[in-house]
Formats: C-alpha cells, structure tokens, sequence
C-alpha cells in the first residue's frame, strides 16, 4: 500500500462511527476483573503435568499416596506435594480411613474440565 493509499485509509477509519453502545454491552457480558484472576489462577495449577497427570489417574478411581506414585513412577513425597496443591485449589478432596488418605476428584467439574481439555487436543488430530 503507498503512502496515499494509507493516508486515505487512515481517514476512513477515523471516520467510522463509534461502536460504543456494543462495547457497552461487552462489557457487561465479561465476567468481574476479579474472578477472570481467580481463573487464571485455577488454569495456573492445570499447566503442570504432573498435576494433571494425578488427575487423570483420579479421574474415575480413588487412589492413595502410594498407589499414586506407583501409577505415576514418581516418589511419594513429590506427589505429596502436588496433592497439597490440588487440595488446596479445590479440585482434590480427602478421605481418610484410619491411617489411610484416599484422593479422588473433588466434583464432577473438575472431570469435565480435564474431558474437555483433552477432547479438545484430540480434535486437533
């Protein structure tokens, strides 16, 4: 494009009416500030894994620390940790039955993120 040419179309441009009213209603069909964080943050903890990799193996069983880590051949403390993590978010919950702790996933949220995530890498194949 030469110079004139994007001297016109600059012009143009700048001439276009404002879209205010649909930025408006943008706006107010975005989530607050705030929870788009709280989000960001959930996603945060899906961008490991070894994170996922626990999910995964709880996505239909409940499972111990040391049947974790037998399925995941990692040792038990660095799986500990990231159950903490997990736990934490909210998307692990506990069990405990005498000197036991069993992990499964915390609702039926939480799977379908993670059946979603992965239906949608399949598509992609």
């Amino acid at each position: 494009m030469d110079i004139n040419n994007e001297m016109e179309f600059a012009e143009e441009f700048e001439t276009e009416p404002s879209h205010s009213d649909y930025v408006d209603l943008v706006r107010s069909d975005m989530y607050d500030i705030d929870r788009v964080y709280d989000l960001a943050e959930l996603f945060k903890i899906f961008g490991d894994s070894t994170r996922l990799r626990i999910m995964s193996a709880l996505l239909n069983h409940e499972l111990c620390v040391c049947d974790i880590s037998e399925v995941l051949e990692m040792n038990q403390s660095a799986i500990s940790h990231q159950l903490r993590v997990l736990r934490t978010a909210g998307l692990i919950k506990v069990r405990r039955r005498g000197k036991s702790a069993f992990y499964s996933l915390d609702d039926d949220h939480v799977k379908k993120i993670i059946e979603m995530g992965f239906e949608h890498i399949n598509e992609k194949d």
